[in-house]
Formats: C-alpha cells, sequence, structure tokens
C-alpha cells in the first residue's frame, strides 16, 4: 500500500511539475496583484481537481464506453509521458500542456485556461489517473489515488502563491536542474507504462 501511495504521488507530481508551471504563472499574473494572483491559483487548482477527480471517478466508464484496453490506454499513457519527460529534459514546458497562442492574457479566465486545463490538468495528469483508477481493485487504493490528488494540488497551490519567491531562489540554472531532473523521472515512468501494456499484447499475439 505504502508503495501504491508513493506511485501515485510521485507519478502525479512529475507529469503535474509545477516546477515548470511557475514561470507561466508568473507571466500570466504579472499585471495582477499579490491578492489577485492568490484568487487565480486558487481557481486554477480548484479547475484542475475537479477535472482529475471526474477522470478518476468516470475514468472506467470512459474505457468501457469507447472500448478501450488497459494496456492499449497503458501505451498511449507511456508515450504521452515519454513526450513530457523529453521536454521537461529540455527544460522547457510540454508542448502537450499549451501552446503558445493559449498564453493569451485577454482571453476568458485564465484560471479556468491555460492555468486549470491544460497547465496543471494536462493529457498527462488525466491519462495517469484513469490508469491508476482502472488498476485500482480495492478501495484502500482508491483512496490512496485521491489522497494522492489531493496531496499534489495543495502543494502546486502552495508553489504557485509563493512562485515569485521560489523562482527568484533557485534560480534560472536552479529550475533547468530541477526540471531536468524531474523530466528523467517521467521518462522513466513512461518506460514502465508503455512496456507494461506492451507485454499482454505480445503474450496475446505469440499464444494465437
Amino acid at each position: 500500500m505504502l508503495d501504491y501511495a508513493l506511485l501515485t504521488f510521485t507519478s502525479l507530481f512529475t507529469v503535474i511539475n509545477p516546477i515548470s508551471i511557475m514561470p507561466a504563472f508568473l507571466a500570466l499574473t504579472e499585471e495582477n496583484t499579490m491578492e489577485e494572483s492568490r484568487m487565480i491559483a486558487l481557481r486554477g487548482t480548484a479547475v484542475a481537481f475537479t477535472i482529475l477527480i471526474l477522470f478518476a471517478i468516470g475514468g472506467n466508464f470512459i474505457l468501457s464506453f469507447f472500448n478501450i484496453s488497459l494496456p492499449g490506454l497503458k501505451i498511449v499513457g507511456g508515450i504521452i509521458f515519454f513526450i513530457i519527460g523529453y521536454d521537461m529534459l529540455q527544460a522547457r514546458i510540454s508542448k502537450t500542456k499549451v501552446r503558445p497562442n493559449e498564453q493569451m492574457k485577454d482571453e476568458g479566465d485564465i484560471a479556468l485556461t491555460p492555468l486549470g486545463i491544460p497547465l496543471i490538468s494536462g493529457p498527462g495528469s488525466i491519462t495517469a489517473v484513469i490508469l491508476f483508477m482502472k488498476e485500482s481493485v480495492f478501495i484502500e487504493k482508491r483512496l490512496m489515488l485521491l489522497l494522492s490528488i489531493v496531496l499534489v494540488l495543495s502543494i502546486t497551490y502552495l508553489m504557485l502563491i509563493g512562485a515569485r519567491q521560489i523562482v527568484r531562489f533557485i534560480g534560472s540554472n536552479g529550475n533547468k536542474m530541477l526540471l531536468r531532473i524531474m523530466g528523467l523521472i517521467v521518462m522513466v515512468i513512461a518506460v514502465e507504462f508503455f512496456f507494461g501494456g506492451l507485454k499482454p499484447i505480445v503474450r496475446d499475439i505469440l499464444m494465437i
């Protein structure tokens, strides 16, 4: 149970990656006051929490409705994680999280998009919660996953409201170093997911 808790927490934390969100958040809120920035961070994490919980709870229905197998989802998830991890290894925000035209501040509520979606709850984190919930047979594991979502988003919120101080403290080089370390972790998780999904498919092919 402890291993599963650590796996869900580290996977979600590295895929959401608050460190890579901080520079984008600062750019989005540079004209806002401290209090306004805090409210944007709170609303953004609340939106992300709602999205991840909805996909965690409704993930099995989505897979059943579209007839998607768990091995297939693992393979796709592994590919998505690998792309995210590779971008992080290059010390840049993943293209699967945000596109240049989504960084405009004057279009709608930035707490909803791009902060809540897709910076915090992007394709990687959504795929991760669906995968973990699908594999969670016991209620204890499902509760661990929900707790991991709460903890990761709580840490994300705290890092966003303290983003100015954190970025100033670690500096540009420190931020890039942390991004690369977390990118390496994400790529390792990606390989585990990919081959975890590929193994049963290859086994079925060989048994035909």
